[in-house]
């Protein structure tokens, strides 16, 4: 093989990202029988000696176009056998993927090919994972993020190397452009198969390589090194404001199961662009990884929210995720919907301990002390027989209660939870404690109504509760 002819192209490149190292064992993967898979392979074979590589190969088929995807799947096995390669295959099921969870079927083939990948790197225990994406993919790569996308990091593109499994995939052909990938296939006698679904442009991707990316060379053949350069800048950029992002959130956000809050007032300290980041960052702790459904306007319905003025502020997000403002304090959560048995009176034995909506403890139980009552407490004269029993549910709209040292009577919950500042979130599961004549006795660990006289007989009920949890 003319090493010279690549390897002006190619190899710098691949030392500047240091991609190969000596004795590395490399494993090709996705070798289909199109042109620019059976050049990166022969290009790897080419240098196998003076690197000291370990090649072999992997080949998928997706099911999707029967004998014919065998057939290419046989053609990259006899052509392995002629340059002495070690070859296996893999097949998966894309339309069963499309079926069970409603993907695209590029979405469901990429999927379940960098799973064969994966698998395969494992059995083979391979150092490198050698993809064939070239120029002409980043830049379709990137048209297509900036047409459908808005986040920053995603200018990064397609990345050069990356973790798989225990080593790394490398992808030495994005310095080329795939011209010069036919080119070199027709110098040194490779015979590509062409998927013909290549040339359909009901796929995205095909529709930008066939009717963008000619317009874009005719203004400058050399597009995709530019392009290449900003992925890389971009690259770089990010992973230093990506640790800058990490910093932030480590020293704003609180993170407690499923839930994220923060106080806006140190939030919005940081540059914007890091607010950004840690909003993603967020997102994708809470969602488990980066979610397809979020879009430019969540993101400016966030930095709305932070603005606003109002208490109490409330966004939905995809799968059912709530980001509300309570007042100095924005909080990302997942609804949990409140009992329907808490919605009903709930008697009160005596003694017993119950379990509140948000986990914590109500002990009810008699006492000779009339201790002195803090927030935690409540007590009642025992021979108040027409408050018992005792019962316990949450807020129906227009509820009241006889607020304790309150001129003017009566007041209603809902403007007892403003004053108080208890956040949206919290007050539809808040317990309310009532006597068996219905009136309003206790927001448990809030108010109290009014309870006039001490015991004749010195004898309580007293009701304790451990403070409410997040």
């Amino acid at each position: 093989m003319k090493k010279t002819i690549l390897d002006d192209k190619v190899l710098p490149f691949i030392q500047k990202h240091q991609l190969l190292h000596n004795g590395a064992t490399v494993l090709v993967g996705g070798v289909s029988g199109g042109a620019d898979s059976l050049l990166l392979l022969r290009y790897l074979l080419s240098i196998q000696q003076s690197w000291q590589l370990k090649i072999m190969v992997v080949s998928i088929d997706h099911s999707l176009r029967g004998a014919e995807s065998a057939s290419d799947v046989k053609y990259v096995e006899s052509v392995c056998q002629e340059w002495n390669v070690p070859f296996t295959s893999k097949k998966v099921d894309v339309n069963q993927r499309k079926a069970a969870l409603k993907e695209g079927t590029q979405v469901a083939a990429r999927s379940l090919r960098y799973q064969a990948f994966e698998e395969t790197m494992n059995e083979v225990k391979a150092d490198l994972l050698a993809l064939a994406h070239h120029g002409d993919d980043q830049i379709e790569t990137i048209l297509m993020r900036i047409v459908r996308q808005s986040n920053p990091s995603l200018l990064k593109g397609i990345p050069v190397k990356r973790k798989m499994s225990n080593g790394y995939i490398i992808r030495p052909f994005l310095c080329l452009t795939k011209d010069e990938i036919y080119h070199f296939c027709q110098d040194y006698q490779i015979i590509p198969r062409e998927d013909p679904s290549n040339q359909s442009t009901v796929y995205t991707r095909n529709y930008f390589r066939l009717k963008i990316l000619p317009l874009l060379k005719e203004q400058d053949h050399h597009v995709h090194q530019h392009v290449q350069m900003l992925t890389e800048r971009v690259a770089e950029d990010q992973v230093y404001l990506e640790t800058k992002a990490y910093e932030m959130v480590k020293e704003t956000v609180n993170f407690t199961g499923e839930v994220a809050f923060f106080d806006i007032n140190g939030f919005v300290t940081y540059p914007i662009t890091l607010q950004r980041r840690a909003f993603h960052l967020i997102l994708n702790c809470l969602y488990h990884e980066f979610s397809q459904d979020i879009t430019y306007q969540h993101e400016a319905d966030f930095f709305s929210l932070l603005r606003q003025e109002k208490s109490n502020v409330s966004l939905d997000f995809p799968g059912s995720l709530k980001v509300t403002k309570n007042y100095d304090e924005v909080r990302f959560y997942f609804p949990v919907p409140v009992k329907e048995e808490w919605k009903n009176h709930q008697l009160l034995k005596i003694p017993s301990i119950i379990t509140l909506t948000d986990g914590s403890k109500l002990t009810i139980n008699y006492t000779l002390e009339n201790t002195d009552e803090d927030h935690h407490t409540l007590h009642i004269p025992a021979e108040c027989e027409s408050l018992l029993p005792l019962s316990i549910r949450v807020r129906q709209p227009g509820d009241r209660m006889y607020v304790k040292g309150l001129k003017g009577g009566h007041k209603k919950v809902k403007d007892i939870f403003i004053d108080e500042k208890i956040p949206a979130y919290k007050r539809d599961s808040w317990p309310l404690v009532f006597g068996a004549d219905g009136t309003l006795l206790w927001l448990v660990g809030l108010k109290k109504a009014e309870i006039k006289g001490k015991s004749a007989i010195g004898k309580y009920i007293i009701l304790t509760s451990t403070d409410r949890k997040e």
